[in-house]
């Protein structure tokens, strides 16, 4: 068995003929291996078993030799790809799963079954180029170009990826070699496998941008340390996933999941801060700031696309104010491309910080300079935790949002940052709870936030009416202060309602 441990990066056509420089400047040694043109199939049965378990079964063929490999279960961090690998040579073209050691399949696999329905789901076809080098440290690095394609039902995906795998060594020359490509172009660190991308095509399942972030897995008896880890791979992933959705078919949606978890690394930052001290994090949190500011105009960018849309109240009103049409048009022609964007998660500065949240997880960088009390925190329980953090969070909730006075849209806006954190601790924790429960608790509270981006939609529009004297102005406010009374009148309801719920934990 081998376990691959890769760096994975998407790289475009026109930056590959600057790759074995670059290779050579870094090496101190480099062996360059000839070209190759590979055949590969991938199976599986019609039910997707294999799929289902996260297990690859693949035949590759080069000239008249053929080899099938078995890829099992392993982790993704960033773009670091983890899994253990086992090959063998093959004599024909279907592979034969009874040639591998029993021992590498999962307990109480149907191996019979599947082995009788196994068929090719797609293939991936590409030129491969391969340099060994041989860093300073003396490690040994593979670096592969893969140029080709994804086939399946007649459609194709195109790949072109530069993988870069440790062979021997320390991983630091993997990560350092890393730095040194992304310093020169522009890549974009790859989530998805050939594999991955292969069932998509053909299963016509397209990636598709979640409606809100999820929870993240927990097992009930994880320490707290388990839980950070699994906080923050999650939303790196949540990162990376909605990124790819967002080049794929470009959309606002898409960008809001980029800031979800975004702010979810920075919340596990300060949720864990009992043994994650803050010199650890500081340079994390600086380049999480930058992006975050990089996408700051993404929320006043869904307010101007609801203004202009047919299916929304505010289209007919401000249709019928041609002057605050095309105040919003040109706030809308100001925003940035979906290009733009591309470039954004192309650039050195991102990637990095993708990277940089990758090698912080692996190395555990956070276990640097740790005290008794920092151990003992890291240790214990992360549901205990979860109790101390949602009580705490329960009673600035029940002091900000309390039932003796009357809440307004000024009081409402300020408390957004309050419920949104809370929000995210259960987003972190809450998958330790009964989900039903969880569910009732959070739904009113949800609905109070949903309340506030509505009014904050509200109030933006009036700010571009405000100071403007014409009628179809003056019209617009009223008809906005309206609105809002009638919104805050609803949040009330759902406030007074929240603030009775029972506590899930």
């Amino acid at each position: 068995m081998d376990t691959e441990i890769e760096l994975k990066f998407l790289v475009s056509d026109n930056e590959v003929p600057l790759i074995p420089a670059l290779i050579t400047q870094f090496a101190k040694r480099v062996n360059n291996k000839p070209a190759k043109n590979l055949q590969n199939a991938y199976y599986d049965s019609p039910s997707r078993e294999l799929r289902a378990l996260d297990i690859g079964l693949r035949t590759r063929c080069l000239d008249d030799n053929c080899e099938q490999t078995i890829k099992l279960s392993g982790e993704v961090v960033g773009g670091l790809h983890q899994r253990p690998e086992y090959n063998l040579p093959l004599s024909g073209n279907k592979p034969d799963i009874f040639a591998f050691d029993s021992s590498i399949w999962p307990m109480g696999m149907r191996l019979e079954s599947i082995a009788e329905n196994l068929y090719p789901i797609f293939s991936t076809n590409f030129i491969r180029r391969t340099w060994l080098i041989e860093t300073d440290n003396g490690g040994k690095i593979e670096v592969v170009l893969d140029k080709g394609e994804i086939a399946a039902r007649g459609k194709v995906d195109p790949i072109c990826e530069l993988e870069i795998e440790l062979v021997e060594g320390d991983r630091a020359d993997l990560f350092d070699l890393a730095e040194q490509l992304l310093s020169h172009i522009g890549l974009r660190l790859g989530f998805y496998s050939k594999a991955a991308r292969g069932y998509r095509l053909a299963d016509d399942l397209p990636l598709t941008v979640d409606k809100a972030i999820g929870f993240v897995p927990l097992s009930d008896d994880c320490t707290q340390e388990q839980a950070l880890m699994a906080t923050v791979n999650y939303a790196i992933e949540f990162v990376q996933k909605h990124e790819q959705c967002y080049v794929n078919e470009p959309s606002l949606k898409a960008l809001k999941r980029i800031i979800d978890g975004v702010r979810l690394i920075r919340h596990a930052f300060w949720l864990f801060s009992d043994f994650v001290a803050k010199e650890s994090t500081e340079a994390l949190k600086k380049e999480l700031k930058w992006l975050l500011g990089e996408l700051q105009w993404v929320e006043s960018a869904s307010y101007l696309k609801t203004y202009t849309s047919k299916r929304h109240a505010y289209y007919k009103r401000i249709h019928n104010a041609p002057e605050l049409a095309h105040v919003i048009g040109d706030l809308k022609d100001v925003q940035p491309t979906p290009t733009d964007l591309e470039d954004l998660f192309h650039c050195a500065r991102y990637n990095r910080l993708i990277l940089a949240l990758t090698r912080w997880l692996l190395e555990k960088s956070w276990r640097q300079n740790w005290d008794q009390n920092a151990i003992k925190a890291a240790q214990s329980s992360a549901k205990s935790q979860a109790k101390k953090s949602f009580d705490s969070d329960w009673k600035n909730l029940r002091q900000t949002f309390s039932e003796n006075k009357t809440m307004l849209v000024s009081e409402y806006l300020n408390t957004r940052e309050i419920l949104e954190n809370m929000l995210l601790s259960g987003n972190c924790f809450g998958s330790l709870f009964e989900a039903s429960q969880r569910h009732d608790f959070r739904a009113p509270w949800m609905d109070i936030v949903f309340g506030i981006h509505e009014l904050e939609t509200l109030h933006y529009l009036k700010q571009l009416c405000e100071g403007q004297k014409e009628q179809s102005f003056t019209d617009i406010l009223s008809w906005l202060q309206q609105k809002a009374d009638f919104l805050v009148s609803a949040m009330e309801q759902s406030r007074h309602a929240s603030l009775n719920c029972e506590p899930y934990w």
